[in-house]
């Protein structure tokens, strides 16, 4: 490759390492939250080269999403982030719109070469999440008038974590199980009643778990979203209504999780920590709860942050206890 066209793929990269002040710590937890779900979802058995590849290939893939989905919300929320978030790269003047949309191309592009070496199912969802997300930031979240519409869907790329972690399993392993859905162009999908039930537990608990941290930024960002005509929870129904709808999600993300502990093949390697992460986190979120209006604006900020690191480090357990249990399995 010449100097040229290495410098057309490096920059992007260099750029993204200095473009949001995202700790290192959440950088490496990406990486487990994204190999955790195929994880979850093919249980504690000795892996073969095919599943390992199918765990990086979902990484690389939800890795890229992940950029994309960032950039192209930067690109849409650039009047938003004008008020609320003047240093971010566009209304900072860092980088022009134009210029931040070819990356945005470069990583979306890579999102579904990526997805396509998983499965053809695997690819078809991320054109769909691509599509919805697209419209929905661009459109939809500012001209539908629907009470904190913007919030009810922003979760959704998230959820299509989920179910992609377990649609790369079921679409790579033999066509063993209870159900099997056969297309010729797009491959075999095949799994047992059961393990669909711990995948729309898990896609519960992204759902609720993330909303739950998004009301409280929604919060913080409640003034630029208002002079946008963005529909969140807070300028829908007053930010204490809000602080309290992200309270009782946080509830449900707890119980969820623990349910899932209790249906696979998760042990106290996971619960015990995620009890404790849980409870520390609710207890942020009622502080919110009691904040008056001139604490309101600072807190939420915290809330937000801690909820979503209650949200990445779940996922991390789930990585680190099926990582310690297929290490004793060798063992054995």
């Amino acid at each position: 490759m010449s100097k040229k066209h290495s410098s057309v793929v490096v920059r992007p990269f260099i750029f993204l390492s200095k473009w949001r002040s995202l700790p290192p710590f959440e950088m490496v937890s990406y990486v487990l939250m994204y190999a955790s779900i195929p994880m979850l979802a093919y249980g504690i058995h000795p892996y073969n080269l095919n599943i390992i590849k199918l765990i990086i290939l979902t990484i690389l893939t939800m890795y890229s999403g992940f950029f994309a989905a960032l950039i192209w919300n930067d690109i849409t929320d650039k009047d938003i982030d004008t008020v609320v978030h003047p240093d971010r790269p566009i209304p900072s003047g860092k980088i022009s719109s134009k210029k931040f949309f070819a990356v945005a191309l470069l990583f979306s592009a890579m999102t579904f070469i990526f997805s396509l070496l998983v499965s053809f199912w695997c690819f078809i969802i991320v054109i769909c999440a691509a599509l919805f997300v697209s419209i929905h930031d661009k459109y939809l979240k500012k001209l539908v008038n629907f009470p904190a519409y913007s919030e009810i869907f922003t979760p959704v790329q998230w959820v299509v974590v989920a179910i992609f972690g377990f649609l790369a399993i079921w679409t790579a392993l033999p066509p063993n199980g209870e159900v099997l859905f056969t297309v010729s162009i797009f491959g075999n999908i095949s799994f047992d009643w059961y393990d669909f039930q711990n995948m729309i537990l898990l896609v519960l608990f992204t759902y609720f778990a993330d909303n739950a941290h998004d009301l409280p930024e929604g919060m913080h960002d409640v003034d630029g979203d208002r002079k946008s005509g963005v529909k969140t929870y807070a300028t829908s129904f007053g930010e204490k209504n809000a602080a309290r709808i992200s309270f009782a999600m946080f509830l449900i993300s707890g119980v969820l999780g623990v349910i899932i502990y209790l249906r696979t093949t998760l042990s106290f390697i996971f619960l015990v920590p995620f009890v404790c992460i849980w409870i520390y986190t609710m207890l942020y979120s009622f502080k919110l709860l009691k904040a008056d209006a001139n604490e309101i604006n600072e807190l939420s900020a915290v809330v937000g942050r801690k909820g979503f690191n209650y949200f990445i480090f779940t996922y991390d357990l789930i990585f680190i206890d099926i990582l310690v249990q297929l290490v004793l399995l060798n063992f054995k």
